[in-house]
């Protein structure tokens, strides 16, 4: 089984890739402040090695937010009050998994290191500026990502969730992998079809039937980074 600088590292040397770290090395350098902390941007791929990823679930950029974001979609440090989005997720595990208990943190380490990969389709933010950089090239690279898991790995589930996630269905080839499509969690849009989803259940489900261990999604009460 490669791993991600098999599977990826061809990318980081394109000219692109290298320009997004160089603007934001210039951009911190400047005294800009850039979430997550520059040792965490790639927090996902650290922990979630090529060789162990069963799910990929996506989200879009880093929290903006001092003190949240540290390299993995919608998770947050300990410490840090739980966004809306997660929110909901937890109320949907406990809908999904009658003992499933909601911890009174964000942080979703446990589950990157069991497989999932919590991969944001923009790996940076400027403090206080939501989305403030979708147009920098992360989403070239993250589209690669995602391109690479669906030709390398064997079966992946991926969960989608808001029409931004849905669109990088094309890129997945739906006969070796799950793709589980859904309404975004924000409070703006779980009543549209997130509630009632059952993705947690489903992408456990996919996994038993390829023959992998699945996932537990109960968090532990007490946050580890």
């Amino acid at each position: 089984m490669p791993d991600w600088q098999q599977v990826i590292g061809a990318e980081k040397q394109q000219p692109y890739f290298q320009r997004i770290l160089a603007e934001i090395k210039q951009a911190r350098a400047s005294g800009q402040v850039i979430y997550p902390a520059d040792s965490e941007v790639f927090n996902a791929f650290k922990l979630t090695p090529f060789a162990e990823l069963k799910v990929v679930l996506l989200g879009q950029d880093p929290y903006h937010g001092p003190n949240q974001a540290h390299g993995l979609a919608f998770s947050v440090r300990p410490g840090v009050a739980i966004p809306p989005s997660l929110r909901n997720m937890y109320k949907e595990l406990t809908q999904e998994y009658d003992d499933f208990k909601a911890p009174s943190h964000g942080c979703l380490t446990s589950w990157a290191k069991q497989g999932v990969l919590l991969l944001n389709t923009a790996l940076t933010v400027v403090a206080n500026q939501a989305n403030s950089h979708r147009d920098l090239g992360w989403q070239q690279f993250t589209d690669q990502v995602i391109a690479a898991v669906s030709q390398h790995a064997e079966h992946v589930v991926f969960m989608l969730w808001g029409a931004n996630a849905g669109r990088k269905a094309r890129l997945i080839d739906v006969n070796k992998h799950t793709v589980l499509t859904a309404p975004h969690p924000s409070p703006l849009s779980a009543h549209r079809g997130f509630m009632g989803c059952n993705h947690f259940r489903q992408a456990n489900t996919a996994l038993q039937t390829h023959g992998q261990a699945t996932i537990n999604w109960q968090l532990p009460m007490t946050a580890e980074l």
